[in-house]
């Protein structure tokens, strides 16, 4: 089975995908679990565990001070601005696992140097990240030996399934997601974002970061 685990909802401010769009688009793309982490929300998990067609994993990614954390498996919406031990001990406290989310991506990712024993894992491969990125996180997941994963950071449903882990068949709940992750028993697919799409990227992400007055969501 495919998990993507980063996915965008309408509940984020810059995601454009309802809840059913996601599930439509898993489907036709081959995924059968998705976790939806919306920016500092993490409501849009339980329209698709109310939908019941594919797994959903209650999850969010977390503005920390120093940049991006995805929250995995938690049991309520983890406080945004914190510093990134807050934020991973705030996310272990609801449950849940930290990761760090595409490390070294510029003004969200939190850096190499930030990747601090307390987190979980790391994000591997991230499918709006550019192949020396993912590069490098993936060399940074091996070398940290803790949890991997994938996602393709879709902000519209074109985008779902673009990156992911491979899981056992056997999960059945998000709870099963989150064993096979702590095991290790997941391989890592997908494809990076092209030089036109991170130059497209480039810009968008300087408008809205001159729009929210040079604030980082």
């Amino acid at each position: 089975m495919k998990a993507d685990l980063h996915v965008h909802s309408c509940y984020s401010d810059d995601g454009q995908s309802t809840p059913e769009q996601i599930v439509e688009s898993a489907l036709n793309n081959g995924i059968g679990c998705v976790a939806v982490s919306d920016h500092n929300e993490w409501k849009a998990f339980f329209d698709l565990e109310k939908d019941g067609r594919i797994i959903a994993v209650p999850a969010e990614e977390v503005s920390s001070s120093e940049g991006h954390i995805l929250a995995y498996g938690i049991s309520s919406r983890i406080e945004q601005g914190l510093s990134i031990k807050e934020t991973i001990d705030a996310i272990h406290e609801a449950g849940g696992i930290a990761i760090a989310a595409h490390p070294y991506r510029w003004v969200t990712g939190i850096g190499p140097k930030n990747v601090i024993d307390d987190f979980d894992g790391v994000e591997a491969f991230n499918a709006r990240s550019m192949a020396g990125d993912n590069f490098k996180s993936t060399r940074l997941a091996k070398r940290f030996g803790k949890i991997i994963t994938a996602g393709s950071d879709a902000h519209s449903p074109g985008h779902i399934g673009e990156a992911y882990v491979e899981i056992p068949d056997t999960c059945r709940t998000w709870q099963d997601v989150m064993t096979a992750l702590k095991e290790g028993n997941v391989i890592v697919g997908g494809r990076s974002r092209t030089i036109i799409g991170s130059i497209r990227y480039a810009v968008r992400t300087l408008s809205h970061w001159t729009f929210r007055g040079f604030r980082r969501i």
